[in-house]
């Protein structure tokens, strides 16, 4: 295979004569000024011409470069900027949006990834960089480090949290199957929920488990299932496989679609290893389809066999409350109120007549004390009675206004006065007022 023959250097081409087309003379474009045998080129026309020796180049075409990732940034248009760094060099790296679709994980500073690409110059700033076409961490899978990001993220949000876990009702009347209506999964679904609990009305709800677009489906199948109550209990899930296999139960959409349902969910993915991000929001993980078979709905022979024990039960505490019926019967049959029933209102006729002799002989006592109780309080407010004070010889002298006079000093010379006596008042006429130094 012949070697592809690379352009000669720049002072070589100009010294012989050779114009590269980039590199054409003053009337092409660029305007490139020759002085003397050597050519005058712009910031551009250089950048230019290295972008297209990299271009040619087949090593720096298709590389695969392993660094640490610094200076991360995402900007809203969706190209990615990055650095790649290690002990000796640092190389800068950009994955445009159409190459980042295919991303699943976030790319983060420190870690150790892989990327492929072609390195090239970007002719406004000079600067050479790597143009990332795929990313892959190191040492570990995308979909795993997807996988484990996914997970950290929404456990701080309170997702996997065990206060949002629904209970099962345990009986459900409706089950919602959310699988693909041909695998085996959903046959053995079926078949266990019929054996076990025939009573239960099935709806498969038909979405694809694998590929673009199963994620979507699924979380708009549980949606749909929860905006219009179409049943008591949902599983989801499909049959062993691959974790590529299983990435839609890992999709976020998914994941906040279990969280949001108001129907309790479970999550039934692959085998007894697998454990995908639906497991952990789900209210109930079951280890396979036919473990969640099994979870949903109760066992009719066991609940047949339960049924028996209570009958049984219910017939022996009936038994024994009938007995304990009779033998009360009996003893009330052969009381002294059922053989002679007159026996007790004549002792009821007893008490109420001794009670009626109390009760009389009680307001009796009161109320000869209250009436003892009543001359004393007479006699007392009679002893302090004024009309006493009176009939031994006083009087209470009140004047014109009727005002009771207890000093001299309240009267004067020529006002009338009353006096009250024990028999009577006079009337008396003021001639002259003493004190007491004045009395004879």
């Amino acid at each position: 295979m012949q070697r592809p023959v690379r352009p000669a250097p720049i002072f070589y081409r100009q010294r012989h004569g050779y114009r590269h087309p980039h590199l054409a003379g003053p009337g092409a474009a660029g305007g490139t000024a020759v002085r003397g045998e050597r050519a005058v080129l712009t910031p551009g026309q250089v950048g230019l011409y290295l972008k297209n020796l990299m271009d040619r180049d087949r090593v720096l075409s298709g590389l695969l470069v392993r660094g640490e990732i610094s200076n991360y940034k995402l900007y809203p248009s969706g190209h990615h900027y990055f650095t790649l760094k290690d002990g000796e060099g640092a190389l800068r790296c950009v994955m445009f949006r159409g190459d980042a679709v295919s991303l699943r994980f976030r790319p983060q500073n420190g870690m150790q990834v892989i990327a492929a690409g072609r390195v090239s110059v970007f002719p406004r700033d000079g600067q050479y960089q790597l143009y990332c076409s795929r990313l892959t961490p190191e040492g570990a899978g995308d979909l795993h480090v997807a996988f484990e990001q996914l997970k950290e993220k929404l456990a701080g949000e309170g997702l996997f949290a065990p206060e949002h876990k629904k209970p099962l009702p345990p009986s459900p009347g409706t089950i919602a199957l959310i699988t693909s209506p041909v695998g085996a999964a959903v046959r053995d679904m079926l078949r266990i929920l019929k054996a076990r609990w025939p009573m239960a009305r099935v709806r498969v709800l038909p979405v694809r488990v694998q590929g673009e677009g199963a994620a979507e489906e699924i979380s708009a199948a549980i949606a749909w299932c929860d905006r219009e109550q179409a049943a008591d209990l949902i599983i989801t899930g499909r049959g062993g496989g691959s974790m590529e296999d299983l990435w839609a139960f890992n999709e976020e959409i998914v994941a906040r679609a279990i969280y949001r349902c108001r129907i309790p969910v479970i999550s039934a993915v692959g085998h007894e290893p697998d454990v995908t991000i639906a497991d952990y929001v789900a209210d109930l993980r079951a280890a396979t389809p036919s473990n969640a078979a099994e979870l949903a709905v109760p066992d009719r022979n066991e609940v047949y066999g339960r049924l028996l024990s209570l009958e049984k039960r219910l017939e022996g505490e009936m038994g024994h409350r009938l007995a304990q019926s009779r033998r009360r019967l009996d003893r009330l049959s052969k009381s002294r109120a059922m053989t002679r029933p007159e026996a007790y209102f004549q002792a009821k006729r007893l008490l109420l007549d001794y009670q009626s002799r109390r009760l009389n002989q009680a307001l009796e006592r009161t109320v000869a004390q209250n009436r003892e109780r009543l001359a004393g309080l007479a006699a007392a407010l009679d002893a302090m009675s004024p009309m006493k004070v009176l009939g031994r010889g006083y009087a209470i002298a009140r004047n014109g206004e009727g005002r009771v006079l207890s000093s001299v000093k309240q009267t004067g010379a020529g006002e009338t006065l009353s006096l009250r006596l024990a028999d009577g008042s006079l009337r008396c006429h003021v001639d002259e007022v003493r004190g007491p130094e004045q009395e004879d």
